[in-house]
Protein backbone atom coordinates (compact mmCIF):
# COMPACT_ATOMS: atom_id res chain seq x y z
CA UNK A 1 0.00 0.00 0.00
CA UNK A 2 1.26 2.94 -0.95
CA UNK A 3 1.74 5.93 1.65
CA UNK A 4 -0.76 8.74 1.67
CA UNK A 5 0.97 12.06 -0.06
CA UNK A 6 -0.13 14.71 1.85
CA UNK A 7 -3.84 16.99 2.58
CA UNK A 8 -5.84 17.05 0.12
CA UNK A 9 -8.55 19.66 1.12
CA UNK A 10 -9.98 20.78 3.64
CA UNK A 11 -14.22 21.80 4.29
CA UNK A 12 -15.39 24.54 6.79
CA UNK A 13 -19.01 26.01 7.38
CA UNK A 14 -19.70 29.36 6.13
CA UNK A 15 -22.95 31.43 7.27
CA UNK A 16 -22.30 33.58 4.05
CA UNK A 17 -20.62 32.68 0.94
CA UNK A 18 -20.53 36.62 -0.67
CA UNK A 19 -18.42 37.52 3.00
CA UNK A 20 -16.73 34.21 2.71
CA UNK A 21 -16.24 34.94 -1.00
CA UNK A 22 -14.78 38.00 -0.21
CA UNK A 23 -12.17 36.94 2.75
CA UNK A 24 -10.71 34.20 0.62
CA UNK A 25 -10.29 35.67 -2.40
CA UNK A 26 -9.87 39.54 -1.78
CA UNK A 27 -8.12 39.23 1.66
CA UNK A 28 -6.17 36.43 1.30
CA UNK A 29 -5.47 36.05 -2.29
CA UNK A 30 -6.53 32.93 -3.21
CA UNK A 31 -8.72 31.73 -6.77
CA UNK A 32 -11.81 30.64 -6.30
CA UNK A 33 -11.12 27.75 -7.96
CA UNK A 34 -14.86 26.32 -8.33
CA UNK A 35 -18.41 27.79 -7.55
CA UNK A 36 -20.93 24.71 -7.39
CA UNK A 37 -23.28 22.90 -5.31
CA UNK A 38 -23.15 20.80 -2.04
CA UNK A 39 -23.64 17.68 -4.47
CA UNK A 40 -26.46 16.50 -1.31
CA UNK A 41 -27.94 18.86 -0.91
CA UNK A 42 -27.85 21.78 -3.97
CA UNK A 43 -29.91 24.28 -2.23
CA UNK A 44 -26.51 25.60 -0.75
CA UNK A 45 -23.04 26.39 -2.33
CA UNK A 46 -19.52 24.50 -2.05
CA UNK A 47 -17.07 27.17 -2.90
CA UNK A 48 -13.37 25.75 -3.50
CA UNK A 49 -10.19 28.18 -3.27
CA UNK A 50 -6.70 27.39 -3.92
CA UNK A 51 -4.20 27.71 -6.84
CA UNK A 52 -4.13 27.94 -10.23
CA UNK A 53 -6.12 25.06 -10.77
CA UNK A 54 -7.40 24.62 -7.17
CA UNK A 55 -4.50 21.35 -7.13
CA UNK A 56 -5.28 19.02 -4.47
CA UNK A 57 -3.40 20.31 -1.22
CA UNK A 58 -4.30 23.60 -1.86
CA UNK A 59 -7.83 23.57 -1.60
CA UNK A 60 -9.75 25.25 1.15
CA UNK A 61 -13.66 24.54 0.80
CA UNK A 62 -16.71 26.04 2.45
CA UNK A 63 -20.38 24.90 2.22
CA UNK A 64 -22.89 27.97 2.61
CA UNK A 65 -25.31 27.12 5.46
CA UNK A 66 -26.80 30.36 5.71
CA UNK A 67 -28.89 28.87 9.30
CA UNK A 68 -25.67 28.11 10.91
CA UNK A 69 -24.90 29.60 14.41
CA UNK A 70 -21.81 30.00 16.02
CA UNK A 71 -19.38 27.48 16.70
CA UNK A 72 -19.05 26.24 20.20
CA UNK A 73 -15.41 25.44 20.56
CA UNK A 74 -14.47 22.21 22.13
CA UNK A 75 -13.13 18.75 22.29
CA UNK A 76 -13.33 15.79 19.33
CA UNK A 77 -12.67 18.44 16.32
CA UNK A 78 -10.33 19.81 13.73
CA UNK A 79 -9.70 22.79 15.23
CA UNK A 80 -6.51 24.94 13.23
CA UNK A 81 -5.72 25.04 9.35
CA UNK A 82 -2.42 25.73 8.65
CA UNK A 83 -1.60 27.56 5.19
CA UNK A 84 2.18 28.29 3.97
CA UNK A 85 4.33 30.92 2.85
CA UNK A 86 7.62 31.57 1.41
CA UNK A 87 9.73 33.25 4.72
CA UNK A 88 9.88 34.86 7.92
CA UNK A 89 9.86 38.51 5.24
CA UNK A 90 6.23 36.75 4.16
CA UNK A 91 4.94 36.84 7.79
CA UNK A 92 5.72 40.33 8.39
CA UNK A 93 4.40 40.96 5.17
CA UNK A 94 0.76 39.13 6.06
CA UNK A 95 1.11 41.00 10.01
CA UNK A 96 1.09 44.42 8.41
CA UNK A 97 -1.63 43.33 6.07
CA UNK A 98 -4.01 42.08 8.53
CA UNK A 99 -3.41 44.94 10.59
CA UNK A 100 -4.54 47.41 7.76
CA UNK A 101 -7.38 44.88 7.01
CA UNK A 102 -8.68 44.73 10.64
CA UNK A 103 -8.12 40.64 10.62
CA UNK A 104 -7.99 39.23 13.51
CA UNK A 105 -3.94 38.22 14.48
CA UNK A 106 -1.31 37.34 16.82
CA UNK A 107 2.24 38.52 16.86
CA UNK A 108 4.94 36.75 14.99
CA UNK A 109 5.27 33.60 16.91
CA UNK A 110 5.92 29.67 17.07
CA UNK A 111 3.66 26.80 15.99
CA UNK A 112 4.70 23.05 15.50
CA UNK A 113 8.38 24.24 15.93
CA UNK A 114 8.03 26.73 13.01
CA UNK A 115 7.94 30.80 13.01
CA UNK A 116 4.29 31.23 12.64
CA UNK A 117 1.53 34.21 12.49
CA UNK A 118 -2.27 33.04 13.78
CA UNK A 119 -5.21 34.34 12.37
CA UNK A 120 -9.01 34.61 12.06
CA UNK A 121 -11.28 34.68 9.84
CA UNK A 122 -14.79 37.09 9.95
CA UNK A 123 -16.52 33.72 10.90
CA UNK A 124 -13.75 32.57 14.00
CA UNK A 125 -12.57 30.35 12.28
CA UNK A 126 -8.89 29.55 13.68
CA UNK A 127 -5.67 29.64 10.93
CA UNK A 128 -1.91 29.98 11.16
CA UNK A 129 0.76 31.22 8.57
CA UNK A 130 3.88 28.99 8.78
CA UNK A 131 6.86 29.66 7.10
CA UNK A 132 7.73 27.63 4.64
CA UNK A 133 11.59 28.65 4.33
CA UNK A 134 12.20 29.12 0.74
CA UNK A 135 11.76 24.75 0.27
CA UNK A 136 10.61 23.99 -2.80
CA UNK A 137 6.08 22.90 -3.05
CA UNK A 138 4.91 20.51 -5.12
CA UNK A 139 5.19 20.26 -8.71
CA UNK A 140 1.46 20.66 -9.17
CA UNK A 141 1.11 23.59 -7.03
CA UNK A 142 1.13 26.62 -9.50
CA UNK A 143 0.66 30.52 -8.07
CA UNK A 144 -2.12 32.46 -9.25
CA UNK A 145 -1.42 35.64 -10.54
CA UNK A 146 -4.85 37.71 -10.22
CA UNK A 147 -4.61 39.54 -6.85
CA UNK A 148 -2.61 42.16 -5.28
CA UNK A 149 -0.03 39.95 -3.54
CA UNK A 150 3.30 40.48 -4.01
CA UNK A 151 4.75 36.90 -5.61
CA UNK A 152 7.12 36.64 -2.68
CA UNK A 153 4.66 36.62 0.12
CA UNK A 154 1.92 34.35 -1.64
CA UNK A 155 0.15 31.77 0.22
CA UNK A 156 1.35 28.60 -1.30
CA UNK A 157 -1.00 25.81 0.06
CA UNK A 158 -2.18 23.57 2.78
CA UNK A 159 0.56 22.97 5.81
CA UNK A 160 0.04 21.67 9.35
CA UNK A 161 -3.79 20.51 10.48
CA UNK A 162 -4.72 20.65 13.85
CA UNK A 163 -6.79 17.92 15.51
CA UNK A 164 -7.82 18.21 19.36
CA UNK A 165 -9.50 15.32 20.82
CA UNK A 166 -10.46 13.74 23.91
CA UNK A 167 -8.30 10.09 23.52
CA UNK A 168 -5.11 10.86 22.03
CA UNK A 169 -4.43 7.32 20.93
CA UNK A 170 -6.99 6.89 18.86
CA UNK A 171 -6.17 9.47 16.49
CA UNK A 172 -2.20 8.99 16.69
CA UNK A 173 -2.38 5.22 16.68
CA UNK A 174 -5.06 5.25 13.50
CA UNK A 175 -2.67 7.75 11.98
CA UNK A 176 0.35 5.75 12.16
CA UNK A 177 -1.21 2.29 12.49
CA UNK A 178 -3.23 2.06 9.53
CA UNK A 179 -1.73 5.16 6.82
CA UNK A 180 2.08 4.91 7.83
CA UNK A 181 2.30 8.53 9.49
CA UNK A 182 5.24 8.99 11.21
CA UNK A 183 5.41 10.71 14.56
CA UNK A 184 8.12 13.19 14.14
CA UNK A 185 7.46 15.18 17.92
CA UNK A 186 5.32 14.22 21.18
CA UNK A 187 5.39 16.10 24.38
CA UNK A 188 2.52 15.87 27.12
CA UNK A 189 -1.17 15.37 25.71
CA UNK A 190 0.14 16.57 22.04
CA UNK A 191 1.70 14.38 18.64
CA UNK A 192 2.85 15.75 15.75
CA UNK A 193 2.81 13.45 12.88
CA UNK A 194 4.06 13.45 8.47
CA UNK A 195 2.41 11.34 6.28
CA UNK A 196 5.91 12.05 4.18
CA UNK A 197 8.52 12.70 6.67
CA UNK A 198 10.30 15.80 6.24
CA UNK A 199 7.32 17.27 4.03
CA UNK A 200 5.02 19.74 6.30
CA UNK A 201 2.29 19.73 3.61
CA UNK A 202 1.22 16.72 5.17
CA UNK A 203 1.82 17.36 8.63
CA UNK A 204 -1.03 16.45 11.31
CA UNK A 205 -0.98 17.87 14.95
CA UNK A 206 -3.01 15.96 17.36
CA UNK A 207 -4.15 17.62 20.53
CA UNK A 208 -5.56 15.98 23.86
CA UNK A 209 -8.46 17.80 25.34
CA UNK A 210 -11.49 17.06 27.94
CA UNK A 211 -14.28 18.15 28.20
CA UNK A 212 -17.69 18.63 25.69
CA UNK A 213 -17.49 18.19 21.67
CA UNK A 214 -17.52 21.14 19.87
CA UNK A 215 -20.79 22.02 18.47
CA UNK A 216 -20.10 22.95 14.71
CA UNK A 217 -21.40 26.36 13.31
CA UNK A 218 -20.22 29.14 10.92
CA UNK A 219 -16.37 29.15 11.13
CA UNK A 220 -16.13 25.55 12.18
CA UNK A 221 -13.83 22.49 9.87
CA UNK A 222 -16.48 19.99 8.50
CA UNK A 223 -13.72 17.08 7.95
CA UNK A 224 -9.85 16.67 6.70
CA UNK A 225 -9.52 14.94 2.88
CA UNK A 226 -6.44 12.73 2.81
CA UNK A 227 -4.92 12.80 -0.99
CA UNK A 228 -4.62 9.31 -2.71
CA UNK A 229 -3.80 8.89 -6.33
CA UNK A 230 -5.64 6.23 -8.11
CA UNK A 231 -9.49 5.22 -7.82
CA UNK A 232 -7.98 1.39 -7.00
CA UNK A 233 -5.65 3.26 -3.90
CA UNK A 234 -8.92 4.46 -2.85
CA UNK A 235 -10.92 0.39 -3.05
CA UNK A 236 -8.13 -0.63 -1.04
CA UNK A 237 -8.29 1.96 2.01
CA UNK A 238 -11.98 1.12 1.49
CA UNK A 239 -10.74 -1.97 2.46
CA UNK A 240 -8.41 -1.56 4.99
CA UNK A 241 -10.79 0.66 7.32
CA UNK A 242 -13.51 -1.50 6.94
CA UNK A 243 -11.23 -4.54 8.44
CA UNK A 244 -10.72 -2.04 11.62
CA UNK A 245 -14.22 -2.07 12.03
CA UNK A 246 -14.73 1.61 11.05
CA UNK A 247 -17.74 2.75 8.87
CA UNK A 248 -17.05 3.96 5.69
CA UNK A 249 -19.44 5.49 2.79
CA UNK A 250 -17.22 3.14 -0.06
CA UNK A 251 -16.05 4.98 -3.20
CA UNK A 252 -18.34 8.25 -4.08
CA UNK A 253 -18.02 10.13 -7.08
CA UNK A 254 -17.92 13.58 -6.54
CA UNK A 255 -17.48 14.17 -10.49
CA UNK A 256 -13.93 16.12 -9.57
CA UNK A 257 -12.66 13.66 -8.19
CA UNK A 258 -13.67 10.64 -6.13
CA UNK A 259 -13.78 10.08 -2.52
CA UNK A 260 -14.21 7.92 0.61
CA UNK A 261 -15.14 9.05 3.77
CA UNK A 262 -15.27 7.61 7.75
CA UNK A 263 -15.10 8.62 11.24
CA UNK A 264 -12.11 7.64 13.79
CA UNK A 265 -13.34 6.32 17.15
CA UNK A 266 -13.13 10.35 18.45
CA UNK A 267 -15.46 11.09 15.78
CA UNK A 268 -13.31 12.85 13.54
CA UNK A 269 -14.48 12.89 9.81
CA UNK A 270 -11.99 12.30 7.38
CA UNK A 271 -12.26 12.19 3.70
CA UNK A 272 -10.07 10.51 1.35
CA UNK A 273 -9.56 11.96 -2.19
CA UNK A 274 -8.13 11.41 -5.67
CA UNK A 275 -6.42 13.59 -7.76
CA UNK A 276 -8.02 13.51 -10.27
CA UNK A 277 -9.52 14.19 -12.82
CA UNK A 278 -9.70 17.82 -11.13
CA UNK A 279 -11.55 21.08 -11.59
CA UNK A 280 -10.86 21.26 -15.33
CA UNK A 281 -13.10 18.65 -16.31
CA UNK A 282 -15.38 20.99 -17.33
CA UNK A 283 -13.94 24.34 -17.14
CA UNK A 284 -10.93 25.74 -19.17
CA UNK A 285 -8.42 26.80 -16.76
CA UNK A 286 -8.34 30.69 -17.20
CA UNK A 287 -12.79 30.25 -16.71
CA UNK A 288 -12.53 28.05 -13.26
CA UNK A 289 -14.62 29.84 -10.79
CA UNK A 290 -16.53 32.32 -12.28
CA UNK A 291 -19.92 30.66 -13.10
CA UNK A 292 -21.56 27.90 -11.55
CA UNK A 293 -20.71 24.56 -12.05
CA UNK A 294 -23.07 21.48 -11.68
CA UNK A 295 -21.89 17.33 -12.10
CA UNK A 296 -23.99 15.81 -14.63
CA UNK A 297 -26.52 14.54 -12.79
CA UNK A 298 -27.71 18.20 -11.33
CA UNK A 299 -27.41 19.40 -15.06
CA UNK A 300 -31.33 18.97 -15.23
CA UNK A 301 -32.01 21.08 -12.35
CA UNK A 302 -29.84 24.23 -13.04
CA UNK A 303 -32.84 26.74 -13.28
CA UNK A 304 -34.01 25.45 -9.97
CA UNK A 305 -30.86 25.87 -8.19
CA UNK A 306 -29.76 28.78 -9.85
CA UNK A 307 -33.09 30.50 -8.35
CA UNK A 308 -32.06 29.77 -5.14
CA UNK A 309 -28.50 30.83 -4.87
CA UNK A 310 -27.82 34.18 -4.51
CA UNK A 311 -25.49 35.92 -6.21
CA UNK A 312 -21.63 36.02 -4.78
CA UNK A 313 -20.96 39.06 -6.48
Amino acid sequence: MNKLSGHHHISMLTKNGKQNNHFYTTILGLRRVKKTVNQDSPSMYHLFYGDLTGAAGTELTFFEMPVAGRTVRGTNAITRIGLLVPSSESLLYWKERFQQLEVEHSEITTYAGKEALFFEDHEGLRMVLLNHQGQETPAQWQPWDGNDIPQEHRILGMGTIEITVRYLSRTVNLLQDLFHYTVIAEKDKETVLQSIEGEVLGEIVVKELEGPSEKPGKGSIHHLALRVATVEELQQWDTKIKELGLDSTGVVDRYYFQSLYFRDRNGILFEMATDGPGFTVDSAVEELGKELDLPPFLEERRSEIEAILEPLE
